[in-house]
């Protein structure tokens, strides 16, 4: 992606350093893929993926101590502040065409551990959306952990991952994901589960609208940047990362959509931009 010379958004709380300390159980390392599954890009079901990955974290305890960042996570850091600068000129533009205000979430970056305003989380439950707060929640080292454990690399593929995170905010500001939990604490599970794939998949197009609209506005985009987003799409799908945990696939536990479905909605908002084609909720469900 083509980022020289972008601004970097302000409206980042940097937590690196100052946060809860992991203590015990399992790390990163060998919990992301598990991870992954319960929550790469979550905004379905916070509470549960929250749950999960804290039991894994194990206890935890305050820690505050001086934190000397690499220079490798101090430009992951300066990416993630452009790329979020990049979502709040976007969103505040397709906005304003509907006559509407664009209110941006924060984005707080932690190491190990954080206390968010949906409870408490740590690096291995990957990056995370709070409606409660309105904040992105994002570990650096998450990136370091998507090349190693999945083989998906590539500015454009991080960027997604911040975009989609985005994107969750979006369907909040619309009302969408509210109406969407009251509908899943309703529901059975399985019902539950394919509310939880139309919002991750309704992220996904979102993410693709950005990417679109930003290109546009500051030609980011670069030869192979498409690419990669199809690569990471096609990484993170409940049936691909099922299948490298377990070896095999349980449909009705889906809750981001295959491979397929992912690689297809983000492509969509790619090629159209337009947040209107994005309904992930009205079609039949096998249909998506």
């Amino acid at each position: 992606m083509r980022l020289d010379g972008r601004r970097e958004s302000t409206n980042v709380d940097d937590r690196r350093g100052s946060t809860a300390r992991t203590v015990g159980g399992i790390g990163i390392g060998g919990a992301i893929i598990v991870g992954l599954i319960t929550l790469l890009m979550n905004g379905g079901n916070l509470g549960q993926a929250i749950q999960t990955a804290s039991s894994m974290a194990g206890q935890q305890q305050s820690a505050s101590q001086p934190y000397q960042p690499t220079a490798e996570e101090e430009e992951l850091a300066t990416f993630a502040k452009q790329i979020l600068a990049g979502t709040e000129d976007v969103w505040t533009e397709i906005f304003r065409q509907y006559g509407k205000t664009y209110y941006p979430p924060k984005l707080v970056l932690f190491t190990d551990a954080v206390q968010s305003g949906c409870g408490g989380a740590s690096a291995s439950s990957g990056p995370f959306y709070c409606s409660a707060d309105q904040c992105v929640y994002l570990d650096l080292s998450f990136f370091s952990s998507m090349k190693e454990q999945l083989g998906a690399d590539g500015d454009f593929a991080y960027a997604y991952v911040i975009a989609h995170e985005v994107g969750h905010h979006v369907q909040y500001l619309l009302g969408t994901l509210q109406e969407a939990h009251q509908q899943m604490s309703r529901s059975s599970e399985k019902i539950s589960n394919q509310i939880s794939v139309r919002l991750e998949l309704q992220a996904d197009f979102y993410a693709g609208v950005w990417a679109n609209n930003d290109n546009k506005m500051f030609r980011s985009l670069e030869a192979g940047d498409i690419d990669e987003g199809m690569a990471i799409a096609s990484k993170i799908g409940d049936d691909y990362l099922q299948k490298k945990a377990y070896g095999r696939t349980i449909p009705d536990s889906f809750n981001h959509g295959t491979s397929d479905q992912r690689s297809r909605w983000l492509k969509k908002g790619l090629s159209s931009g337009n947040i209107q084609l994005g309904d992930t909720f009205s079609p039949d469900y096998r249909s998506l």
